[in-house]
């Protein structure tokens, strides 16, 4: 590329950075969260506090200086890391093109020892076992052509919230409550709608779709949704009428029933087998267009049927072949309306894919799990950075994406970082020339040649 291109990247890296730290107190506060985040960006293996501050300098003896520098900045400094995140949001929802989704999930960080935040022995599904780690919950902005995470706040355990001892030493504030992943999740939808994004089709996983409680929150709020579900919530099939039915409960009365002799309740897993279905592409990746067999029928939940809760708003139930003898079927819950097309339903409950692709990103190549600090503000400061970070090559990537590949947003198995997905071109970073105060323009010329 040429001297003019590199300069003007590199103008636009830092005035794009500079937007997301004014007003974060002192200059030299904003200058060093500026140079922190211009070291996510630069190549390497660790993205902790130490390594970045070895390749922000040229000499070694200003390794330290630089790496309190940024200590102070990250780790000690008490700055809003919400309102970075609600800056980013307002970005990418104005700036990535094709944005349509919120996207829910939470990711795992696997750690030794027990003094880290919110550390203990709990299930991630990065690690897909039980072992030794944090988990947080994050939202992310998601559309066809790119992604970006929007929230994220960690899950904090019980053992930890009713831990005065632990809280007093990770520096968790009194406000934080012990709340469920899904209320964490629905906190972070709540703070986007309330920075003025607009409202799009909520994603999930089973791990939030399976609550009926958390679905009627997202119905609440006035979204839509496409989350996916087990196979073992009961529903009223497709052609039933359930009504109320009285029967006698002796000296206690009567109790109220839903029933449908011809139609009674059935298991998701068991509706599958009575379904027809047919082929559906939803988009084309790097390997060509992705297909698979679908069937997409209208249902009511029959949520404690057996107790008299009436039955759920009709609502489409979208139910894929797997060829997995194990678990031949995935199965997902959307109100989207009436009129949506199964290539509709299908496309959404794809388009949630896109938050694997940002935690293989953020982690492998930002260092989102490579803080090595202990502290609740530590913690959520690295995060909002690595998002904000992310954020500027996410829009780089689509605002001029690369014209021999691009990044394919395949259905694939549950992974993360730990297991990353395939791909043919890895995430773009700024190349490890050390430059003298931040970026220079050396150090973004290998973004520039990514596109």
């Amino acid at each position: 590329m040429k001297p003019r291109e590199i300069a003007k990247l590199e103008r636009e890296l830092r005035g794009y950075l500079e937007g997301f730290v004014a007003g974060l107190g002192r200059p030299e506060r904003r200058e060093a969260l500026r140079l922190y985040m211009t070291g996510l960006l630069l190549d390497g293996d660790r993205k902790s506090i130490a390594p970045i501050a070895g390749r922000l300098v040229d000499d070694e003896s200003e390794i330290e200086a630089m790496r309190q520098r940024l200590q102070q900045a990250v780790v000690v400094a008490d700055w809003p890391e919400v309102e970075i995140l609600a800056r980013l949001a307002q970005k990418l929802d104005a700036e990535l093109p094709g944005v349509e989704a919120f996207v829910i999930d939470d990711t795992g960080f696997p750690k030794k020892g027990k003094h880290s935040v919110g550390v203990q022995r709990q299930y991630s599904g990065t690690l897909g076992r039980v072992d030794n780690c944090q988990v947080a919950v994050s939202l992310h902005l998601a559309g066809e052509q790119g992604s970006g995470m929007i929230g994220f706040r960690l899950f904090l355990p019980q053992s930890w919230a009713a831990d005065p001892m632990q809280r007093k030493h990770a520096g968790v504030p009194a406000e934080v409550v012990g709340s469920t992943k899904g209320e964490l999740a629905l906190a972070q939808l709540d703070a986007a709608l309330a920075a003025g994004l607009r409202r799009h089709v909520v994603l999930a996983d089973a791990g939030y779709g399976d609550s009926t409680e958390f679905r009627d929150a997202i119905t609440q709020r006035g979204l839509r949704y496409v989350v996916a579900v087990n196979g073992e919530p009961v529903v009223w099939p497709p052609g039933s009428a359930p009504h109320a039915m009285r029967t006698p409960r002796g000296d206690r009365g009567e109790r109220l029933r839903y029933r449908d002799k011809r139609h009674p309740p059935i298991a998701l897993k068991e509706l599958a087998l009575t379904l027809r279905f047919s082929r559906v592409s939803w988009r084309e990746g790097s390997k060509g267009w992705q297909s698979g067999r679908f069937a997409a029928v209208r249902v009511r939940t029959a949520h404690r049927h057996a107790l008299g809760q009436p039955p759920g708003e009709e609502q489409w139930l979208l139910c894929q072949q797997t060829g997995d003898p194990k678990k031949p079927y995935k199965f997902w819950l959307s109100d989207l309306p009436l009129n949506t097309t199964t290539a509709t339903l299908v496309r959404f409950a794809k388009l949630r894919w896109r938050v694997e692709r940002d935690y293989q990103e953020l982690k492998q190549e930002l260092g989102l799990d490579h803080f090595e600090g202990r502290t609740w503000r530590g913690f959520h400061h690295h995060g909002a950075l690595c998002a904000v970070a992310h954020g500027f090559l996410a829009l780089r990537r689509a605002l001029f994406p690369p014209q021999e590949t691009s990044l394919d947003t395949s259905d694939g198995p549950e992974s993360d970082a730990a297991n990353p997905l395939a791909d043919d071109r890895r995430l773009p970073t700024l190349s490890q020339t050390r430059p003298r105060s931040g970026a220079s323009a050396r150090s973004v010329e290998n973004v520039i040649k990514s596109y």
